[in-house]
């Protein structure tokens, strides 16, 4: 399975960076307005925004070219969460559309989204 790359400085992220814990619960109604409620997790599922600025070309191109290896939100990838240094080994991209916008002369800005998903 492939890894989420990282930057030439060894790091997944820059800061600030954001981190979520996600839940999904179902519920149904009855005619008798009753409902019942249940997880459909079985436990909390994470969310990284990966929001990389002043990245170099080769940084860049690397970043589009395992999001065309994983064809946006179709693959499953290992990502180090960087508050733990863990290996979640099932994670996906939230969106199916690469986004980079020029910051400067051969600086790039890249935002992604990375989303846990069941193992």
């Amino acid at each position: 399975m492939s890894r989420f790359p990282k930057l030439k400085t060894g790091a997944v992220v820059q800061y600030p960076a954001a981190r979520a814990e996600r839940y999904s619960t179902e519920v149904k109604k009855f005619l008798d307005c009753g409902e019942q409620r249940y997880r459909d997790f079985a436990a909390a599922r994470r969310r990284w925004v990966v929001d990389l600025q002043m990245l170099d070309e080769t940084e860049t191109a690397r970043l589009a070219r395992f999001f065309d290896e994983q064809q946006g939100r179709l693959g499953v990838f290992e990502f180090e969460d960087p508050w733990t240094g863990t290996v979640v080994t099932a994670c996906r991209f939230g969106e199916d559309q690469f986004e980079m916008r020029e910051e400067s002369e051969s600086r790039c800005a890249v935002r992604v989204t990375v989303e846990e998903v069941a193992a």
